[in-house]
C-alpha cells in the first residue's frame, strides 16, 4: 500500500465516489520519488521493481527519457511525492489525471 491507503475508493466532488486506479512502474526499475517534478528535487523514498502507484493529479516539470518515452509529466503519488511519467505505464503520452493544483 502507498502513503498508507486503506481502501481502492477515494472520494471525489460532493460525494461522488471514483475508483482510485494504480499503475504499474517499468520492469526492472527501481524509482526514485522526488519531492517535487524535477530530479533536481531531493529523493523521497525509492520505489522497488514491480511497484504500482496511484496517480493523484500530474505537473508539467522536468523533461525526462525513460522506457515509456519522453514526457515532462510528472506524477503526483502522494502528498509531496512525483515520480516520472516516462516510468509509469498509464498507456499514455498525455495527462490521464487531473492536473495539480
Amino acid at each position: 500500500m502507498v502513503g498508507g491507503l486503506t481502501g481502492a475508493f477515494i472520494m471525489a466532488g460532493a460525494g461522488a465516489a471514483e475508483a482510485l486506479r494504480y499503475y504499474e512502474v517499468a520492469p526492472g526499475h527501481r524509482l526514485n520519488v522526488r519531492r517535487g517534478p524535477g530530479t533536481q528535487y531531493s529523493i523521497v523514498r525509492v520505489l522497488p521493481e514491480g511497484a504500482r502507484v496511484p496517480i493523484f493529479c500530474q505537473t508539467p516539470g522536468e523533461t525526462v527519457t525513460g522506457p515509456y518515452g519522453t514526457s515532462n509529466i510528472w506524477d503526483n503519488i502522494d502528498n509531496g511525492e512525483f515520480v516520472s511519467d516516462a516510468y509509469v505505464n498509464t498507456g499514455s503520452d498525455g495527462y490521464v489525471a487531473s492536473r495539480c493544483g
